[in-house]
């Protein structure tokens, strides 16, 4: 069973910001894949399952906001026995320009707080990362400016990283996670 989980902030104030590029993934991934999110809101997220290309499949979209992300994510490998191999987490991430994606099989959290929480959770930095650009403003505060909303041109870009992001996790559920690396880490 693979778990795939986008991070962001919950509700309608957030939506669309850059924070939330893991929930446009997810959201995405959930359109191609018949998943409906709206099927289960426990563990402490709006999650659904399905089976895709053979592969059972969970969808999650934590709603304890992005420093918490690591109780919903914890709670929902320990229910549905999720091994960390089968986790696969997709948050935005500042240092890569818009329309790009970079994926990673462990790592430090790199000041991501989402990311940070999941580690301390899962007791690990060995889980498998996509991360999606949204680049960074010179002169715009770091809070203010993940929280802010895409402009067109930016949304425009970051569309485009969400479609490689789709595309790898269908990969990922047939191909390894380093051969996906090769193909859409580029």
């Amino acid at each position: 069973m693979k778990l795939f989980v986008g991070l962001g902030n919950p509700g309608s104030k957030y939506e669309r910001t850059r924070h939330n590029a893991g929930f446009m993934v997810i959201d995405e991934l959930s359109k191609a894949w018949n998943i409906d999110l709206s099927e289960e809101k426990k563990f402490k997220g709006e999650i659904g399952r399905g089976v895709v290309k053979g592969e059972k499949v969970i969808l999650l979209k934590p709603t304890t906001f992005m420093n918490l992300s690591g109780e919903s994510v914890r709670a929902v490998m320990d229910f549905y026995d999720v091994d960390i191999e089968d986790l696969i987490v997709i948050y935005d991430d500042l240092d890569l320009p818009h329309g790009k994606i970079r994926m990673r099989l462990k790592g430090s959290a790199g000041g991501h707080n989402g990311i940070k929480s999941l580690i301390a959770h899962t007791k690990t930095q060995e889980f498998k990362r996509i991360r999606v650009g949204i680049d960074r403003h010179p002169k715009i505060p770091v809070v203010d400016y993940v929280l802010g909303k895409f402009t067109e041109d930016e949304l425009a870009l970051v569309n485009q990283a969400i479609d490689l992001s789709v595309k790898a996790c269908e990969m990922a559920l047939t191909e390894s996670f380093n051969k996906v690396m090769t193909e859409y880490s580029k």
